[in-house]
């Protein structure tokens, strides 16, 4: 008699697992395998299409002082110039804020690299030439200074030797060769040149299309959003994108900003006191005062030792005037024009900051805090959303002073007072 063969489910099932599995783990072989070619594909696309990534980062940094300038001058005087066409009114608002802020950026990019740059250059080379006088006379400030106390002195004046000469090894093996090739590249290297012009000229084009036409991409954007996921979660998704673009925006915009007022308040200041090479130090300081937490250190650190090597006292001085300053941005400019735009502890942005600068270096340090506060925002949600429906408190000042949670109310008991012992 012929037994008719079953299929039984369970075992189906199984063997689509196996097999799946299978699959899986030879993909993931293959692709382990490949990881350099693709590393190199990959390094390729985004070399091909580098000037869109410029004309994006370009339009992202306009789009506000674009929308500005819309809002509060071309718009009106577009209305104002055509009355009886409102479309046309609004197309010439646009396209003059769109205009002007391109020809604003231009301005600041020709500003640092036709004034700034060589000027930088000439007072770290003046630096180098002049690096054994300035040390001999720090080495002669440090023995007058320090002429009562012998042992001292002859300890300070082996150190400031043997600091002068690693110094003076790194600044000509490194620092020097370094700009040199670089300007040398700047200004004379033809491919560097007719690339940087090609991916610049590029991106200002791209980002005067995309800031022309944001609506439309934004229209576009959406649609897509909402043809792929549900309603529900393409609103978790829209939400999501637009904190993390007010959180990006108002930090380095703001950033950017307070940056560029310390530093040309330190400039101003430098050069009124007549202060050594004022504006390599101001840029110095302005630079470094973008990477939050640890900038002002990381700026004054090496602006007082290039002063010290001039002049001790102005170093002091300059020391004096730094601590000033910080104090000043960071109780009244920052506040003004950051506002709380991380609202997490000064604990985590100093941790963000140190793993930012461990993975990615300057931008790590740089960007670390955004990305940190839109995962920790996240997290913090679906911490809440979590609590919430297990019928928990949900705020962090419920759960202070909390010694346990009833499991029938879940209600939150706080720590009572210690029960004082009965007096005999």
């Amino acid at each position: 008699m012929r037994r008719v063969f079953r299929w039984d489910k369970k075992y189906l099932y199984w063997g689509i697992t196996a097999f799946c599995v299978i699959a899986a783990s030879i993909l993931f072989y293959t692709v382990l395998d490949k990881l350099p070619s693709i590393g190199k594909l990959i390094g390729r696309l985004v070399s091909i299409l580098s000037p869109f990534v410029w004309g994006l980062a370009i339009s992202y940094l306009l789009a506000p002082m674009m929308r500005t300038m819309e809002r509060s001058w071309f718009n009106p005087l577009g209305a104002r110039l055509f009355r009886r066409r409102r479309s046309s009114g609004r197309r010439f608002g646009r396209s003059m804020s769109v205009f002007v802020s391109i020809l604003i950026f231009l301005a600041i990019l020709t500003a640092l690299v036709y004034l700034i740059l060589p000027q930088l250059y000439r007072s770290i080379a003046m630096i180098v030439d002049n690096s054994q006088t300035y040390m001999a006379n720090l080495t002669a400030w440090a023995e007058r200074l320090l002429e009562n106390f012998p042992e001292i002195e002859q300890y300070v004046t082996e150190v400031m030797g043997n600091a002068n000469q690693r110094l003076l090894d790194w600044l000509q093996t490194s620092v020097l060769p370094g700009l040199g090739s670089f300007v040398t590249n700047l200004t004379s290297g033809v491919v560097y040149v007719l690339r940087g012009l090609y991916n610049l000229i590029i991106g200002i084009i791209v980002s005067a299309y995309i800031l022309g036409n944001i609506e439309n991409f934004k229209a576009a954007s959406k649609r897509l959003l909402y043809s792929i996921f549900t309603v529900e979660a393409a609103e978790k998704v829209r939400e999501g994108v637009a904190f993390t673009d007010r959180t990006f925006m108002g930090f380095i915009t703001g950033k950017l900003l307070d940056s560029a007022i310390v530093g040309l308040i330190c400039y101003i200041v430098c050069a009124i006191i007549d202060m050594p090479y004022a504006l390599l130090v101001s840029v110095i300081v302005g630079v470094t005062n973008v990477i939050p937490f640890f900038g002002p250190l990381i700026g004054a650190v090496p602006s007082a030792i290039i002063i010290l090597m001039v002049n001790p006292l102005k170093c002091l001085i300059f020391v004096i005037f730094i601590i000033v300053l910080q104090q000043v941005d960071g109780n009244i400019i920052g506040p003004k024009i950051l506002g709380n735009t991380t609202g997490v502890n000064g604990f985590w942005i100093m941790f963000s900051i140190i793993l930012g600068a461990g993975l990615f270096g300057f931008w790590g340090m740089l960007l670390g805090v955004p990305v940190f506060v839109v995962i920790y925002t996240l997290v913090n949600k679906l911490i809440v959303k979590k609590l919430q429906r297990s019928d928990l408190p949900s705020e962090v000042e419920d759960y202070r002073d909390l010694d346990h949670i009833d499991p029938i109310t879940r209600a939150p008991v706080k720590t009572g007072p210690a029960p004082e012992e009965k007096k005999d």
